[in-house]
């Protein structure tokens, strides 16, 4: 899992990446313009910041928000790293984080009345378990699955978690979540029509018209 960000305007020249979950016991060591955030009880990195990002990757200044890093920008941060004695290898990650999916079954979470447990396929035929408070969820309905590793519009990241002791890997997202333009501001699943295909990376740019 590789999440990175930059925003100059926010987080000034400094790009944000996220490998692991947020810790209470962790450590950070910090030298040669990078910060390594790792879990004090497991020894592995969380988390790595490059100081002075755009010496590195330039191309930086065109970005604000999420970017996905390609392999030649991943290999990039690794020569820094192993040029400045930081014992660590960053992997890219261009997997496709919202998806496509499509609600196989539904049935009531055990210790809620408004949560449903789903099955729901994803990509590479995947089936996962998703609990969702959606008022609209039902079966037999395609949707966007944000992945576990998904980074909201809104900067929340997407964790393997549980909902009142059910597990649930991922989140099935409304339009408004989304940040979709003319997204009706309610609570709701978008349930996409029939030309989205189950297991394809959902286009965000295709569904800018989606509400008009």
């Amino acid at each position: 899992m590789l999440i990175s960000s930059y925003n100059s305007q926010t987080m000034g020249d400094t790009l944000v990446i996220i490998m692991g979950q947020d810790v209470t016991n962790q450590t950070t060591t910090i030298h040669d313009n990078v910060a390594q955030i790792i879990d004090a009880d497991t020894n592995n990195t969380i988390g790595v910041n490059f100081l002075n990002a755009s010496s590195i990757l330039p191309e930086l200044a065109e970005v604000h928000g999420q970017i996905i890093l390609s392999k030649d920008q991943v290999a990039k941060l690794n020569e820094y790293l192993h040029s400045h004695d930081f014992d660590l290898t960053l992997t890219a990650d261009e997997e496709p984080k919202f998806v496509v999916g499509y609600v196989k079954s539904m049935t009531p979470h055990p210790d809620s009345d408004h949560l449903n447990v789903t099955v729901t396929q994803i990509d590479n035929d995947q089936e996962v378990q998703i609990v969702s408070g959606s008022p609209n969820m039902q079966p037999d309905i395609t949707v966007v699955v944000a992945k576990v590793g998904a980074m909201m519009p809104n900067g929340q990241i997407i964790w393997p978690g549980e909902l009142r002791g059910v597990k649930s890997d991922g989140m099935i997202v409304s339009g408004r979540e989304l940040q979709l333009p003319n997204a009706p501001q309610v609570p709701g699943a978008l349930i996409l029509p029939d030309e989205y295909n189950v297991g394809e990376p959902f286009d965000f740019e295709k569904a800018q018209h989606l509400f008009n």
